[in-house]
């Protein structure tokens, strides 16, 4: 079975994936999840939160084991596990997208919610970005709208509760990464069809510009994890098995 390291998304933490530990475990699978530079409990200061630092760190987990991972970024996550797959790209048997976004070189995060595919990107629409160096806040109910909007209000209000602000030098730092290296690293895809901060047409364009082996589609908000928790699951369990053929 697969190792699986775990990257969170903005406002996150390790917590976002501890809901699907259980079946994955249960289905023989090595579960690691994290926090980021300022992610979760981690308490770097806003100035040391950056796209390379928050990198340095998918490194250095995965680098605590002898054998290579498979690589499960999550929205942001998915810019921040592009750029470390390229800068250690031994450590990295696959790499796994769940409603995330996939940078090519010289694009950042922003960049791309700016194609005429992210219009629809409810996260940009209703961030507030305050301070110097500039922190993100995304205000309770648009959260919930955002994000969890096929969860019940009772699961939603549970998470939303723990999101935190999120320092935006990760958005805006255009990834720097090797093409050749990351396309010789196996490529696969959760798309989620009712996700309202990653548009269906935008996570769609991102396929056809990265092509991965396989993409696996859910009817899901931005949080499968916990809106469709036993078939983000499955599909995880079925793209760790695949990537190992």
């Amino acid at each position: 079975m697969a190792r699986l390291v775990f990257v969170h998304g903005a406002f996150g933490g390790a917590w976002n994936w501890e809901f699907v530990r259980e079946p994955l475990e249960t289905a023989g699978h090595t579960v690691e999840t994290f926090d980021l530079p300022g992610g979760g409990n981690d308490e770097t200061p806003v100035e040391g939160v950056t796209l390379e630092s928050c990198a340095d760190r998918v490194c250095e987990v995965l680098a605590s084991r002898p054998e290579p991972a498979v690589l499960v970024g999550y929205s942001m996550g998915g810019a921040i596990a592009t750029q470390a797959a390229s800068n250690c790209p031994d450590r990295v048997a696959a790499l796994i997208f769940v409603a995330a976004f996939m940078p090519a070189d010289g694009q950042s995060l922003l960049d791309l919610t700016r194609l005429p595919e992210g219009k629809d990107d409810m996260i940009q629409a209703n961030l507030v970005v305050e301070g110097d160096p500039p922190v993100a806040v995304l205000p309770d109910e648009a959260a919930r709208e955002a994000i969890f909007n096929c969860c019940t209000i009772e699961n939603a209000t549970v998470c939303v509760a723990r999101l935190r602000s999120q320092p935006v030098a990760p958005f805006a730092t255009p990834v720097r990464v090797d093409e050749d290296v990351l396309t010789s690293i196996p490529r696969f895809y959760v798309l989620t069809s009712r996700d309202q901060s990653i548009p269906l047409a935008l996570q769609r364009r991102m396929i056809r510009e990265h092509p991965c082996r396989k993409v696996i589609e859910l009817d899901a908000d931005h949080a499968p994890y916990l809106s469709a928790t036993v078939e983000v699951a499955a599909a995880l369990d079925e793209l760790a098995r695949g990537s190992a053929a």
